[in-house]
């Protein structure tokens, strides 16, 4: 069973515009408590996005949980600076550590709660291990290959994510369970059949004109 009491939304800030970030970032946060920030390194994935010094900044400015996503090579090197500007949670990828279990140690020692991530290439039961009882705070099952916005769910996903719900409800684990890529009115609805507890969503919230309004047009679709 999931720690959340009901299904929420995290909208990326990658999909949203940064020219005016607050503006975006206000415009979702009645309706949202998450807000994912996606950090590319631009050598694990082929893009690169946002560092410290964006998410130190709009921590000032808001108190939404901040759900960070380490796209990137030896996230290890990374998870102290991302702890001290203010992230919630810290995800790290389990194809860029050798030592999964020690990195989730260290985002708890510092106060944090620590997600593990796996991408679509990867065989699915890489995960296994995280999805033991206390083993983590956070699977994100990746519904497109990381990297770039805009991209189209892989169908393929959606047994990915009923095998991690089986998995964690029969071991007991309360982690969230979050998916990410290619989510809009369609997709959330099965995604969340599947199992999936926290929908990361870009384009279908900040790709919209008037945001809130999109982000209750998928909580509709959850039946929320």
């Amino acid at each position: 069973m999931s720690s959340l009491e009901k299904k929420e939304l995290a909208p990326s800030l990658l999909a949203a515009d940064f020219a005016y970030l607050m503006k975006d970032i206000e415009a979702v946060s009645g309706s949202c408590k998450y807000l994912h920030l996606d950090i590319m390194d631009g050598h694990y994935v082929p893009n690169i996005s946002i560092g410290v010094p964006i998410v130190a900044s709009i921590r000032k400015h808001t108190d939404m949980i901040f759900d960070t996503h380490l796209m990137i090579l030896n996230p290890g090197d990374y998870i102290k600076d991302f702890a001290d500007a203010g992230s919630d949670y810290i995800t790290f990828h389990i194809e860029c550590t050798t030592n999964a279990v020690s990195l989730i140690s260290e985002i708890r020692a510092l106060g944090k709660k620590a997600g593990v991530a796996i991408h679509p290439d990867t065989p699915i039961e890489a995960i296994f291990p995280y999805l033991e009882k206390g083993a983590a705070d956070l699977i994100l099952v990746m519904c497109v290959r990381p990297g770039f916005g805009g991209q189209s769910f892989i169908r393929g996903s959606l047994s990915r994510i009923a095998t991690c719900r089986e998995r964690l409800d029969k071991n007991g684990s309360d982690a969230i369970l979050s998916v990410d890529g290619g989510i809009n009115t369609s997709t959330i609805v099965a995604a969340s059949e599947a199992g999936a507890d926290l929908f990361v969503t870009g384009s279908a919230v900040f790709g919209k004109e008037n945001k809130a309004e999109a982000a209750e047009t998928l909580f509709k679709a959850l039946g929320q």
